[in-house]
């Protein structure tokens, strides 16, 4: 099937394990491909990539430089690391690369965001989901300036309405709702029928 969004970003911080899981879980395998930045220290983002593995229906694991975003994969940077989606053709890689943290935050969500903002624009949805602090706000609102959809976690299914809130207060956010209505509101955004 041929998706006018063709990648998908997710950015989360305290409590994002469980909320991410709830929103890929149940996303088709030929889902256009998902690049997850999750506040997760060095060697824990693999052994929750392959978590996430055994449950979802899309193939997840941590991401390695130059990996390709395709059709029904996720994946996740690696704790400690910066990654980047770069423009490849009419496809796109990732770019992971050892760097100053940012926001105080290797990986960062800001950096992965603002990077699917330059690369994919128009063609990209970009979801912020529960955490402490503000990164990803900015690089959210780069990606709704540049006509991606936009989608905030609300506060009261948060664990901590710290990043979506901020990316809301910006004006980032399209639409703000509870966690279990983001896979619904993915669907329905690339045309897919809803869960029966």
């Amino acid at each position: 099937m041929k998706y006018t969004r063709n990648i998908i970003a997710i950015g989360a911080s305290t409590g994002g394990t469980e909320a991410i899981l709830s929103v890929v879980r149940d996303l088709p395998a030929d889902t256009p491909g998902v690049v997850v930045t999750q506040h997760l220290p060095a060697g824990f983002t693999a052994m929750y990539a392959e978590r996430l593995n055994h449950i979802c229906k899309m193939s997840v694991r941590e991401a390695r430089h130059g990996d390709l975003v395709q059709p029904g994969l996720i994946l996740i940077a690696p704790g400690g690391m910066q990654m980047r989606v770069i423009r490849m053709g009419n496809g796109y890689s990732v770019s992971v690369t050892e760097e100053e943290k940012v926001n105080g935050h290797a990986p960062s969500v800001d950096v992965l965001f603002d990077s699917v903002a330059s690369a994919a624009g128009d063609r990209a949805i970009g979801i912020i989901l529960t955490g402490m602090g503000a990164d990803g706000a900015k690089g959210l609102l780069h990606m709704h300036q540049k006509g991606a959809f936009t989608i905030g976690q609300d506060k009261d299914s948060c664990v901590v309405y710290g990043m979506p809130m901020e990316a809301f207060k910006l004006g980032a956010v399209d639409y703000q709702t509870p966690l279990i209505h983001i896979p619904s509101m993915i669907r329905k955004e690339l045309g897919i029928s809803p869960l029966r």
